[in-house]
Protein backbone atom coordinates (compact mmCIF):
# COMPACT_ATOMS: atom_id res chain seq x y z
CA UNK A 1 0.00 0.00 0.00
CA UNK A 2 1.39 3.34 -1.14
CA UNK A 3 0.95 5.86 1.52
CA UNK A 4 1.05 9.52 0.61
CA UNK A 5 4.08 10.18 2.46
CA UNK A 6 5.47 7.16 0.78
CA UNK A 7 4.63 8.72 -2.24
CA UNK A 8 5.96 11.96 -1.42
CA UNK A 9 9.41 10.42 -0.44
CA UNK A 10 9.87 9.42 -3.90
CA UNK A 11 9.43 12.45 -5.89
CA UNK A 12 11.83 13.81 -3.38
CA UNK A 13 14.17 10.83 -4.39
CA UNK A 14 13.39 10.51 -7.81
CA UNK A 15 14.38 14.62 -8.28
CA UNK A 16 17.35 14.18 -6.47
CA UNK A 17 18.10 10.72 -8.45
CA UNK A 18 17.53 12.93 -11.51
CA UNK A 19 20.20 15.34 -10.27
CA UNK A 20 23.12 13.02 -10.34
CA UNK A 21 22.22 11.33 -13.38
CA UNK A 22 22.29 14.98 -15.17
CA UNK A 23 25.29 16.12 -13.45
CA UNK A 24 27.48 13.04 -14.51
CA UNK A 25 28.19 14.24 -17.48
CA UNK A 26 30.62 16.98 -17.40
CA UNK A 27 33.41 16.64 -14.39
CA UNK A 28 34.59 20.20 -12.62
CA UNK A 29 38.22 21.01 -12.09
CA UNK A 30 39.89 22.85 -9.70
CA UNK A 31 42.37 24.76 -11.42
CA UNK A 32 44.87 26.72 -9.78
CA UNK A 33 45.21 28.92 -12.38
CA UNK A 34 42.79 29.19 -15.78
CA UNK A 35 43.94 29.91 -19.12
CA UNK A 36 42.26 33.53 -18.72
CA UNK A 37 44.71 34.29 -15.70
CA UNK A 38 42.18 34.31 -12.92
CA UNK A 39 43.60 31.81 -9.84
CA UNK A 40 41.59 28.39 -7.51
CA UNK A 41 38.87 28.32 -9.98
CA UNK A 42 36.25 25.38 -10.28
CA UNK A 43 36.11 25.11 -14.38
CA UNK A 44 36.18 22.49 -17.31
CA UNK A 45 39.20 20.48 -17.59
CA UNK A 46 39.90 22.14 -20.82
CA UNK A 47 39.57 25.67 -19.05
CA UNK A 48 42.91 25.14 -16.75
CA UNK A 49 46.49 26.28 -17.76
CA UNK A 50 48.32 23.14 -18.23
CA UNK A 51 51.37 24.61 -16.20
CA UNK A 52 49.89 24.75 -12.69
CA UNK A 53 47.94 22.28 -11.04
CA UNK A 54 44.70 20.45 -11.34
CA UNK A 55 42.28 18.16 -9.72
CA UNK A 56 39.02 16.97 -10.43
CA UNK A 57 37.35 18.17 -7.35
CA UNK A 58 36.24 21.20 -5.79
CA UNK A 59 38.68 24.31 -4.86
CA UNK A 60 37.88 24.14 -1.16
CA UNK A 61 39.04 20.33 -0.63
CA UNK A 62 42.29 21.02 -1.95
CA UNK A 63 45.39 21.85 -0.65
CA UNK A 64 46.77 24.31 -3.02
CA UNK A 65 43.77 26.25 -3.27
CA UNK A 66 43.21 26.35 0.77
CA UNK A 67 41.68 29.56 1.77
CA UNK A 68 43.35 31.91 4.57
CA UNK A 69 43.58 35.48 5.96
CA UNK A 70 45.82 37.57 3.03
CA UNK A 71 47.29 40.47 5.45
CA UNK A 72 48.67 43.39 3.69
CA UNK A 73 51.63 44.80 6.50
CA UNK A 74 52.41 48.03 4.51
CA UNK A 75 48.35 48.80 3.81
CA UNK A 76 47.06 47.15 7.07
CA UNK A 77 44.48 45.44 5.57
CA UNK A 78 43.31 41.93 5.49
CA UNK A 79 41.36 39.81 2.82
CA UNK A 80 39.45 37.00 4.11
CA UNK A 81 38.79 34.04 2.33
CA UNK A 82 42.03 33.94 -0.13
CA UNK A 83 44.36 31.34 -1.56
CA UNK A 84 47.66 31.43 -0.36
CA UNK A 85 48.91 31.36 -4.18
CA UNK A 86 46.60 35.00 -4.38
CA UNK A 87 48.08 36.56 -1.36
CA UNK A 88 51.84 35.81 -2.42
CA UNK A 89 51.47 37.17 -5.71
CA UNK A 90 49.98 39.87 -4.90
CA UNK A 91 53.42 40.37 -2.18
CA UNK A 92 50.66 39.90 1.23
CA UNK A 93 51.37 37.23 3.72
CA UNK A 94 48.97 34.31 4.30
CA UNK A 95 47.92 33.11 7.47
CA UNK A 96 45.86 29.41 7.94
CA UNK A 97 42.90 31.22 9.06
CA UNK A 98 39.78 32.03 6.50
CA UNK A 99 38.43 34.47 8.93
CA UNK A 100 40.91 36.36 9.67
CA UNK A 101 40.81 36.26 13.23
CA UNK A 102 44.25 37.08 13.82
CA UNK A 103 46.23 39.67 16.12
CA UNK A 104 47.15 41.79 12.77
CA UNK A 105 43.42 41.81 11.59
CA UNK A 106 41.86 43.23 14.96
CA UNK A 107 39.61 45.98 14.00
CA UNK A 108 39.06 49.42 15.94
CA UNK A 109 38.00 52.79 15.68
CA UNK A 110 40.76 55.19 13.68
CA UNK A 111 39.89 59.17 14.38
CA UNK A 112 41.15 61.21 11.69
CA UNK A 113 40.20 64.87 12.10
CA UNK A 114 36.86 65.03 12.38
CA UNK A 115 35.98 61.84 10.30
CA UNK A 116 36.42 58.11 11.50
CA UNK A 117 37.18 54.73 9.78
CA UNK A 118 36.62 51.45 11.80
CA UNK A 119 40.61 49.42 10.24
CA UNK A 120 43.56 48.05 12.05
CA UNK A 121 45.88 50.00 13.98
CA UNK A 122 48.41 49.65 11.10
CA UNK A 123 46.01 50.75 8.83
CA UNK A 124 45.01 53.79 10.93
CA UNK A 125 48.76 54.56 11.28
CA UNK A 126 48.87 54.62 7.33
CA UNK A 127 45.61 57.05 6.93
CA UNK A 128 47.23 59.17 9.52
CA UNK A 129 50.21 60.06 7.90
CA UNK A 130 48.69 60.61 4.90
CA UNK A 131 47.23 63.31 5.95
CA UNK A 132 50.02 64.68 8.51
CA UNK A 133 48.18 64.06 11.63
CA UNK A 134 48.96 61.99 14.51
CA UNK A 135 47.59 58.65 15.18
CA UNK A 136 44.27 58.12 17.05
CA UNK A 137 43.27 54.74 17.67
CA UNK A 138 40.89 53.02 19.80
CA UNK A 139 40.32 49.66 20.73
CA UNK A 140 37.45 50.34 23.37
CA UNK A 141 35.03 51.07 19.99
CA UNK A 142 34.06 47.73 18.85
CA UNK A 143 32.05 48.39 16.25
CA UNK A 144 31.64 50.43 13.05
CA UNK A 145 28.04 52.21 13.77
CA UNK A 146 29.79 53.52 17.22
CA UNK A 147 32.53 54.33 15.71
CA UNK A 148 31.37 56.84 12.77
CA UNK A 149 29.09 58.04 15.58
CA UNK A 150 31.72 58.98 17.69
CA UNK A 151 33.55 61.13 15.34
CA UNK A 152 30.19 63.10 14.04
CA UNK A 153 30.78 66.63 15.25
CA UNK A 154 28.29 68.86 16.57
CA UNK A 155 26.05 70.65 14.28
CA UNK A 156 27.63 73.62 12.81
CA UNK A 157 25.82 77.14 11.96
CA UNK A 158 26.18 80.63 12.83
CA UNK A 159 26.29 81.74 16.35
CA UNK A 160 24.94 85.09 16.16
CA UNK A 161 25.77 87.86 19.29
CA UNK A 162 26.52 91.54 20.39
CA UNK A 163 30.26 92.89 20.30
CA UNK A 164 30.94 96.74 20.43
CA UNK A 165 27.72 97.70 20.00
CA UNK A 166 27.79 95.75 16.76
CA UNK A 167 25.86 92.56 15.75
CA UNK A 168 28.33 89.91 14.71
CA UNK A 169 29.24 86.03 14.50
CA UNK A 170 31.31 82.76 14.24
CA UNK A 171 30.65 80.07 12.40
CA UNK A 172 30.75 77.20 15.47
CA UNK A 173 29.35 74.22 16.29
CA UNK A 174 26.29 74.46 18.38
CA UNK A 175 28.57 73.59 21.69
CA UNK A 176 30.99 76.15 20.98
CA UNK A 177 28.42 78.89 20.46
CA UNK A 178 26.80 77.77 24.23
CA UNK A 179 30.15 78.13 25.92
CA UNK A 180 30.87 81.07 24.08
CA UNK A 181 31.35 84.07 26.69
CA UNK A 182 30.62 87.37 25.19
CA UNK A 183 28.96 89.12 27.66
CA UNK A 184 25.71 88.91 25.85
CA UNK A 185 23.41 85.98 25.27
CA UNK A 186 24.00 84.54 21.83
CA UNK A 187 21.79 82.53 19.08
CA UNK A 188 22.51 79.93 17.15
CA UNK A 189 21.23 79.17 13.53
CA UNK A 190 21.95 75.99 12.33
CA UNK A 191 23.06 75.20 8.84
CA UNK A 192 23.37 79.00 8.08
CA UNK A 193 26.98 80.95 7.04
CA UNK A 194 27.78 84.34 8.83
CA UNK A 195 27.53 85.75 5.42
CA UNK A 196 23.84 85.18 5.34
CA UNK A 197 21.70 88.50 4.94
CA UNK A 198 18.86 87.27 7.04
CA UNK A 199 20.83 87.16 10.00
CA UNK A 200 21.78 90.89 9.41
CA UNK A 201 26.01 90.70 11.10
CA UNK A 202 28.59 92.51 10.05
CA UNK A 203 30.08 89.34 8.21
CA UNK A 204 29.92 89.54 4.83
CA UNK A 205 30.70 87.18 0.97
CA UNK A 206 34.18 87.85 0.22
CA UNK A 207 36.72 86.97 -2.65
CA UNK A 208 39.39 85.60 0.11
CA UNK A 209 40.13 81.78 0.19
CA UNK A 210 41.53 79.70 2.43
CA UNK A 211 43.32 76.54 3.08
CA UNK A 212 41.85 74.19 6.28
CA UNK A 213 44.27 71.65 8.21
CA UNK A 214 43.20 68.17 7.83
CA UNK A 215 41.09 69.11 4.93
CA UNK A 216 41.28 68.51 1.07
CA UNK A 217 39.39 71.42 -0.50
CA UNK A 218 39.74 75.18 -0.52
CA UNK A 219 37.42 77.16 1.20
CA UNK A 220 35.80 80.90 0.79
CA UNK A 221 36.28 82.85 3.82
CA UNK A 222 33.81 86.03 5.27
CA UNK A 223 34.71 89.42 6.23
CA UNK A 224 34.75 88.98 9.46
CA UNK A 225 37.46 85.56 8.91
CA UNK A 226 34.51 83.14 9.02
CA UNK A 227 35.19 79.89 6.83
CA UNK A 228 32.26 79.86 4.21
CA UNK A 229 31.35 76.94 1.48
CA UNK A 230 34.04 75.25 -0.73
CA UNK A 231 35.43 78.14 -3.70
CA UNK A 232 33.47 77.74 -6.47
CA UNK A 233 34.00 81.01 -8.79
CA UNK A 234 30.57 80.98 -10.68
CA UNK A 235 29.05 81.02 -6.97
CA UNK A 236 30.77 84.19 -5.67
CA UNK A 237 27.84 86.45 -6.17
CA UNK A 238 25.26 84.17 -4.86
CA UNK A 239 23.39 84.82 -2.34
CA UNK A 240 22.14 81.13 -1.59
CA UNK A 241 25.40 80.36 -1.88
CA UNK A 242 26.81 82.26 0.98
CA UNK A 243 23.56 82.02 2.99
CA UNK A 244 23.41 78.46 3.38
CA UNK A 245 26.05 75.72 4.84
CA UNK A 246 26.59 73.08 1.15
CA UNK A 247 28.36 69.32 1.90
CA UNK A 248 30.90 68.80 -0.45
CA UNK A 249 28.93 66.23 -2.13
CA UNK A 250 26.58 69.50 -3.33
CA UNK A 251 29.82 71.59 -4.42
CA UNK A 252 31.21 71.89 -7.95
CA UNK A 253 32.42 68.86 -9.30
CA UNK A 254 32.55 66.55 -6.43
CA UNK A 255 33.31 63.35 -8.35
CA UNK A 256 36.28 65.03 -9.85
CA UNK A 257 40.22 65.68 -8.12
CA UNK A 258 39.71 69.62 -9.99
CA UNK A 259 43.43 69.39 -9.80
CA UNK A 260 44.47 73.03 -11.30
CA UNK A 261 40.83 74.24 -11.70
CA UNK A 262 40.81 77.78 -11.21
CA UNK A 263 37.49 77.49 -10.36
CA UNK A 264 36.56 74.91 -8.48
CA UNK A 265 38.19 74.01 -5.21
CA UNK A 266 36.77 70.62 -4.03
CA UNK A 267 39.63 68.90 -4.04
CA UNK A 268 40.46 65.39 -3.57
CA UNK A 269 43.27 63.80 -1.45
CA UNK A 270 42.63 60.49 -2.44
CA UNK A 271 41.88 61.45 -6.35
CA UNK A 272 45.25 63.45 -6.72
CA UNK A 273 44.41 67.18 -5.10
CA UNK A 274 44.90 69.18 -2.12
CA UNK A 275 44.41 72.43 -0.94
CA UNK A 276 47.89 74.58 -1.63
CA UNK A 277 48.25 78.54 -2.11
CA UNK A 278 49.15 79.18 -5.81
CA UNK A 279 52.89 79.82 -5.59
CA UNK A 280 53.67 76.56 -4.55
CA UNK A 281 50.79 75.10 -7.62
CA UNK A 282 52.53 77.02 -9.67
CA UNK A 283 49.09 78.00 -11.13
CA UNK A 284 46.23 81.13 -9.67
CA UNK A 285 42.50 80.77 -9.23
CA UNK A 286 40.60 83.18 -10.25
CA UNK A 287 39.61 84.21 -6.87
CA UNK A 288 41.79 84.01 -4.14
CA UNK A 289 45.09 82.61 -3.74
CA UNK A 290 44.55 79.06 -3.21
CA UNK A 291 43.91 76.28 -5.27
CA UNK A 292 43.55 72.37 -5.77
CA UNK A 293 47.32 71.46 -6.13
CA UNK A 294 48.11 68.21 -8.66
CA UNK A 295 49.72 65.55 -6.72
CA UNK A 296 50.51 63.55 -9.58
CA UNK A 297 54.39 62.60 -10.50
CA UNK A 298 56.08 63.50 -13.83
CA UNK A 299 58.74 60.72 -14.32
CA UNK A 300 60.89 59.58 -17.66
CA UNK A 301 57.98 61.36 -19.57
CA UNK A 302 54.79 59.71 -18.00
CA UNK A 303 52.26 61.35 -15.60
CA UNK A 304 51.75 58.64 -12.42
CA UNK A 305 48.91 59.11 -9.94
CA UNK A 306 49.35 60.01 -6.45
CA UNK A 307 49.86 56.99 -4.14
CA UNK A 308 51.14 54.66 -7.40
CA UNK A 309 54.07 52.86 -6.80
CA UNK A 310 56.00 50.88 -10.16
CA UNK A 311 59.28 49.29 -10.72
CA UNK A 312 62.18 51.10 -12.31
CA UNK A 313 63.63 50.38 -15.66
CA UNK A 314 67.14 50.16 -14.46
CA UNK A 315 69.96 49.99 -17.25
CA UNK A 316 70.57 45.93 -17.21
CA UNK A 317 67.88 44.45 -14.82
CA UNK A 318 66.16 42.44 -17.95
CA UNK A 319 69.54 41.04 -18.13
CA UNK A 320 70.33 40.37 -14.92
CA UNK A 321 73.78 42.18 -15.42
CA UNK A 322 76.61 42.49 -12.89
CA UNK A 323 76.11 45.54 -11.07
CA UNK A 324 72.56 45.41 -12.22
CA UNK A 325 69.53 46.35 -9.28
CA UNK A 326 65.83 46.23 -9.25
CA UNK A 327 64.11 49.91 -7.82
CA UNK A 328 60.80 50.21 -6.62
CA UNK A 329 59.51 54.49 -7.14
CA UNK A 330 56.77 55.82 -5.27
CA UNK A 331 54.83 58.95 -6.93
CA UNK A 332 53.71 61.26 -3.49
CA UNK A 333 52.60 64.29 -3.25
CA UNK A 334 54.08 65.14 -6.73
CA UNK A 335 57.23 63.83 -5.47
CA UNK A 336 58.77 60.88 -6.93
CA UNK A 337 61.10 58.78 -4.53
CA UNK A 338 63.58 55.45 -5.12
CA UNK A 339 63.70 52.68 -2.86
CA UNK A 340 66.44 49.90 -3.44
CA UNK A 341 65.68 46.53 -4.00
CA UNK A 342 68.26 44.37 -2.22
CA UNK A 343 71.66 44.26 -3.42
CA UNK A 344 72.81 41.71 -5.48
CA UNK A 345 69.23 40.89 -6.94
CA UNK A 346 68.21 38.74 -3.51
CA UNK A 347 65.22 40.81 -4.09
CA UNK A 348 62.90 41.43 -7.15
CA UNK A 349 60.77 44.31 -8.21
CA UNK A 350 57.13 43.00 -8.96
CA UNK A 351 54.20 45.15 -10.21
CA UNK A 352 50.38 44.86 -10.35
CA UNK A 353 48.03 46.95 -12.01
CA UNK A 354 44.19 47.48 -11.78
CA UNK A 355 42.25 50.04 -13.59
CA UNK A 356 45.24 51.67 -14.79
CA UNK A 357 46.52 52.53 -11.13
CA UNK A 358 50.25 50.09 -10.68
CA UNK A 359 51.59 49.06 -7.47
CA UNK A 360 54.64 47.50 -6.87
CA UNK A 361 56.92 46.21 -4.09
CA UNK A 362 60.77 44.28 -3.56
CA UNK A 363 60.46 40.71 -2.84
CA UNK A 364 62.61 38.09 -2.13
CA UNK A 365 64.37 36.33 -5.06
CA UNK A 366 64.27 32.64 -4.70
CA UNK A 367 66.71 31.26 -6.71
CA UNK A 368 69.08 29.37 -4.75
CA UNK A 369 67.81 25.85 -5.22
CA UNK A 370 66.81 26.14 -9.13
CA UNK A 371 70.20 23.88 -10.56
CA UNK A 372 69.17 21.14 -7.84
CA UNK A 373 66.19 20.54 -10.11
CA UNK A 374 66.01 18.04 -12.54
CA UNK A 375 62.36 18.40 -14.12
CA UNK A 376 60.51 21.16 -15.75
CA UNK A 377 57.66 21.13 -13.19
CA UNK A 378 59.46 21.05 -10.03
CA UNK A 379 61.60 24.02 -11.70
CA UNK A 380 59.06 26.38 -12.60
CA UNK A 381 56.78 25.77 -9.54
CA UNK A 382 56.53 29.08 -8.71
CA UNK A 383 55.49 28.84 -4.96
CA UNK A 384 58.65 27.19 -4.04
CA UNK A 385 61.47 28.87 -6.41
CA UNK A 386 61.93 31.64 -9.03
CA UNK A 387 63.53 29.37 -11.75
CA UNK A 388 62.94 28.90 -15.62
CA UNK A 389 63.36 25.48 -17.26
CA UNK A 390 66.01 26.07 -20.83
CA UNK A 391 67.10 23.51 -22.50
CA UNK A 392 67.72 20.45 -19.95
CA UNK A 393 68.50 22.59 -17.81
CA UNK A 394 66.59 24.84 -14.20
CA UNK A 395 68.59 28.21 -14.07
CA UNK A 396 67.34 31.37 -12.04
CA UNK A 397 64.57 33.06 -13.52
CA UNK A 398 66.22 36.21 -11.91
CA UNK A 399 70.15 35.37 -12.04
CA UNK A 400 71.52 36.82 -8.51
CA UNK A 401 74.93 39.00 -8.32
CA UNK A 402 77.73 37.72 -6.23
CA UNK A 403 80.54 39.37 -4.25
CA UNK A 404 83.09 37.87 -7.35
CA UNK A 405 85.66 40.20 -6.29
CA UNK A 406 86.12 39.06 -2.71
CA UNK A 407 88.16 36.06 -2.73
CA UNK A 408 86.49 34.76 0.74
CA UNK A 409 83.19 35.27 -0.89
CA UNK A 410 80.48 32.48 -2.45
CA UNK A 411 80.99 33.45 -6.02
CA UNK A 412 83.94 30.64 -6.92
CA UNK A 413 81.64 28.19 -5.23
CA UNK A 414 78.23 29.04 -6.75
CA UNK A 415 79.80 29.62 -10.53
CA UNK A 416 81.60 26.39 -10.06
CA UNK A 417 77.95 24.65 -10.34
CA UNK A 418 78.38 25.57 -14.17
CA UNK A 419 81.81 23.88 -14.42
CA UNK A 420 81.44 20.95 -16.95
CA UNK A 421 83.81 18.85 -19.13
CA UNK A 422 82.91 16.92 -22.21
CA UNK A 423 85.40 14.20 -22.92
CA UNK A 424 85.30 12.48 -27.11
CA UNK A 425 85.80 9.37 -27.76
CA UNK A 426 86.49 8.13 -31.03
CA UNK A 427 87.12 4.79 -32.39
CA UNK A 428 89.93 4.22 -34.38
CA UNK A 429 89.76 1.61 -37.18
CA UNK A 430 92.51 -0.30 -38.59
CA UNK A 431 92.58 1.93 -42.10
CA UNK A 432 94.05 4.52 -39.56
CA UNK A 433 90.77 7.16 -39.20
CA UNK A 434 88.44 7.84 -36.36
CA UNK A 435 85.16 7.65 -35.86
CA UNK A 436 83.68 9.66 -32.96
CA UNK A 437 81.52 7.41 -30.79
CA UNK A 438 80.54 9.77 -27.42
CA UNK A 439 79.91 12.97 -26.55
CA UNK A 440 80.15 13.92 -30.46
CA UNK A 441 78.09 17.19 -30.08
CA UNK A 442 81.24 19.20 -28.58
CA UNK A 443 83.51 18.44 -31.85
CA UNK A 444 82.21 21.82 -32.45
CA UNK A 445 83.83 23.41 -29.25
CA UNK A 446 82.79 27.46 -29.92
CA UNK A 447 79.19 25.68 -30.43
CA UNK A 448 79.53 23.56 -27.13
CA UNK A 449 81.17 26.71 -25.26
CA UNK A 450 78.79 29.23 -26.46
CA UNK A 451 76.23 26.62 -24.96
CA UNK A 452 78.31 26.20 -21.74
CA UNK A 453 78.63 30.41 -21.31
CA UNK A 454 74.60 30.71 -21.17
CA UNK A 455 73.79 28.16 -18.63
CA UNK A 456 76.70 29.86 -16.85
CA UNK A 457 75.46 33.47 -16.95
CA UNK A 458 72.60 31.80 -16.20
CA UNK A 459 73.25 31.22 -12.50
CA UNK A 460 74.67 34.47 -11.59
CA UNK A 461 77.46 37.14 -11.84
CA UNK A 462 79.59 34.21 -14.07
CA UNK A 463 81.15 33.37 -17.40
CA UNK A 464 82.00 35.71 -19.96
CA UNK A 465 79.63 39.11 -19.08
CA UNK A 466 79.57 42.64 -19.44
CA UNK A 467 78.25 45.08 -16.87
CA UNK A 468 75.53 46.91 -16.53
CA UNK A 469 77.57 50.15 -17.98
CA UNK A 470 78.39 47.93 -20.83
CA UNK A 471 81.84 46.87 -19.83
CA UNK A 472 83.77 43.44 -20.32
CA UNK A 473 84.45 41.17 -17.44
CA UNK A 474 88.12 39.54 -17.63
CA UNK A 475 89.64 36.85 -16.24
Amino acid sequence: MITKKNFILGIILGIFLIGIVSGVGEVSYCCEKTTSGAWCQNAPEENCDKEYRKVPASCEATSYCKLGCCYDSQEGTCMENTPEIVCNSEGGVWEDNAECDIPQCELGCCLIGDQAAFVTQTRCKRLSALYGLETNFRTDITNEISCIASAMSDVKGACVYEEDYAKTCQFLTKKECSELSVGNETEFHEGFLCSSETLGTNCGPSKKTTCVEGRDEVYFVDTCGNLANIYDASKINSKEYWTNVYEKAESCNPSSSNADSVSCGNCDYYLGSTCKNYKSAGKKATYGDNICKDLSCKYDGKTHQHGETWCANSNGIDKSLPGSRHFRLVCYNGEVSVEPCADFRQETCIESEINGFKTAACRVNMWQDCVAQDNKKDCENIDRRDCKWIGDRCVPLYAPGFNFWETEGDAEELCSLANKECIIKYEKKLTGSKKCVENCHCENENAWKDSMNNFCISIGDCGEKTNYLGFQGYN
